[in-house]
């Protein structure tokens, strides 16, 4: 069995980690952290999240500085604000036994006059953002001239947000590094370029394979109807009582309606999406880290660097276009060896898709019933009597009132008096649920997409390409002035207009993505709205110019 002690660890950080309860390192940790405290050695490390890659670059971090000097030598780049203030807090308990390192989060939303004092106090470690990281080079508020190792955690997600031109400012800033150490969870081709171009003979770690999904999470499958997809995913909350979880929808619409009807029915939910401010946003996340709480539905832009530890269920209102996605989704729970359950509501056509991203991510799905009316009302008594074994009664001085009871109950049986109590609790359901419908589509197992229409999910960064039946006059081509030059590509920017106009996918068909410009086809009743949604809108300080491309 491995051990920290075998890694060449310090005394003081073997001192921390043993403070924290860590026995034995992960296998990121195993076979990174023994590379990394050379100090002079590029690598790239292929993990999924929530396998402990935090210390595995933050721990050899810790031993290469110089404590004495109180200038930045160590840049972490991440892709949100709260990875980035995650990162600073797990360093800080490695720190513990270190009193000289100082350690900073910078990023977008809070104060740069605040982050610009202090980092002129001196700081040894910046964890950082891309567009703060870059206005504070800007200002030259931040000297890179002395950073030796640089990490980029996190490196598919910052490029899914369009922040490789960002990356690649940042290390033509840092010239005088001596590693350059890059985590990611898959490898699409853009980093490839980018450890290709800045990187020296990198070494490549991997632990599980590239785009699998989490073993450690149960995946499963639910098929209906299209219009029963919101009372299946009430199903599902219900069959899982216990439930602590996220729910991921393709538009920020989609989200924030959903949010609103699960509020209105009485569950503890609320939205994240791109509408939201700053502050709004940390309000939203900090009720569902305290767990106050139970469900958060989320867009995947918004959801970007999200690591909420205790994740039991993540949902799939609907599945993504991309492979890549799924497995970051599915990765937000089953964490740090902790099992997770991953459910997915589709409908028959979806089939296809499904299958083809089981496939790629190399584990089995498992098609289950949508619970019924009965099935919920079941589990939620049987979590109720749980509840009720045990109930706590040692802190109370209930023995005053036992006697007031007895007289209050006198004459009524033990078992009416439990089924007044579950009236009490389950009126609600058994009301609810009473005359429920069964919301299974039975399909079998051979069926396969309605004729005309077929999907294709692709391994790497691609987006799911439809195509239509030859011939079909309902669809027409946009042409948009953004392209791969902005940071996109397919899938990320099928989000962008998609969220953009409140549309969904199935209103779209072939994307055509060139370095300046692309083409689009769309639904040609959907095409007005998108391009009143988009034409004239600014993306990163351009106008951006949306119109049917033949009318060019």
């Amino acid at each position: 069995m491995s051990t920290f002690e075998g890694l060449g660890l310090s005394e003081h950080l073997l001192k921390a980690v043993a403070s924290l309860g860590f026995t034995e390192p992960t296998p990121i940790q195993e076979k990174a952290i023994p590379v990394l405290l050379s100090g002079t050695k590029d690598l790239v490390g292929l993990a999924q999240t929530g396998t402990g890659k935090t210390a595995a670059f933050g721990l050899p971090l810790l031993q290469l500085l110089q404590v004495e000097h109180r200038i930045p030598q160590a840049l972490v780049v991440c892709p949100t604000r709260e990875l980035c203030m995650q990162i600073v807090s797990e360093i800080e308990l490695f720190k513990k036994f270190m009193p000289g390192v100082q350690v900073l989060a910078v990023y977008g939303g809070s104060s740069i006059g605040m982050q610009i004092r202090d980092l002129r106090r001196g700081v040894q470690i910046v964890v950082a953002t891309p567009g703060r990281l870059i206005d504070l080079i800007e200002r030259k508020a931040i000297n890179l001239e002395e950073i030796k190792y640089v990490v980029l955690d996190e490196a598919d997600e910052m490029l899914n947000m369009g922040f490789q031109d960002d990356i690649e400012f940042i290390l033509k800033n840092t010239p005088k590094r001596d590693a350059t150490w890059l985590f990611s969870a898959t490898m699409p081709p853009e980093i490839k370029r980018v450890s290709r171009k800045y990187m020296k003979e990198p070494l490549e770690i991997t632990v599980g394979k590239m785009n699998t999904a989490n073993k450690m999470v149960d995946h499963q499958y639910f098929i209906t109807n299209a219009h029963h997809r919101y009372e299946a995913l009430k199903r599902l909350i219900d069959f899982n009582p216990g439930i602590y979880g996220l729910i991921f929808t393709r538009t920020k619409a989609d989200a924030q309606h959903i949010a609103e009807k699960l509020t209105r029915e009485g569950y503890n939910i609320d939205a994240l999406h791109g509408d939201l401010t700053q502050q709004q946003r940390d309000k939203v996340m900090g009720e569902f880290r305290e767990k106050t709480l139970q469900l958060l539905i989320a867009t995947d832009v918004a959801a970007r660097g999200i690591d909420v530890h205790g994740i039991t269920h993540v949902i799939n209102y609907e599945l993504p276009d991309d492979v890549e996605i799924y497995t970051h989704r599915s990765g937000r729970t089953g964490r740090a060896g902790n099992t997770g359950v991953c459910l997915s509501i589709i409908h028959s056509r979806e089939i296809g898709k499904l299958k083809q991203i089981e496939r790629i991510v190399q584990v089995p799905f498992r098609k289950v019933e949508v619970p019924t009316g009965k099935d919920v009302c079941r589990k939620q008594f049987f979590h109720f009597m749980e509840k009720l074994l045990e109930a706590d009664i040692s802190h109370g001085d209930y023995e005053t009132y036992v006697p007031m009871l007895a007289d209050r109950f006198a004459g009524i049986s033990k078992e009416e008096v439990l089924k007044r109590v579950a009236a009490m609790e389950f009126d609600r359901f058994l009301k609810y649920y009473e005359n429920s419908e069964d919301l299974n589509v039975r399909v079998s197992a051979r069926e396969v997409p309605v004729r005309g229409h077929r999907e294709r999910i692709p391994i790497g960064n691609g987006i799911a390409r439809k195509t239509f039946s030859s011939g079909s006059g309902d669809f027409v081509k946009l042409f948009v002035n953004l392209g791969t030059k902005d940071g996109f590509y397919k899938a990320s920017f099928l989000q962008f207009v998609l969220d953009m106009s409140d549309l969904r996918k199935e209103v779209l068909g072939k994307i055509d993505m060139k370095e300046m410009n692309t083409w689009l086809e769309i639904d040609r009743k959907s095409a007005p709205q998108m391009i009143r949604a988009i034409d004239g809108k600014n993306y990163k300080g351009r106008r951006i110019r949306m119109n049917d491309a033949n009318s060019r």
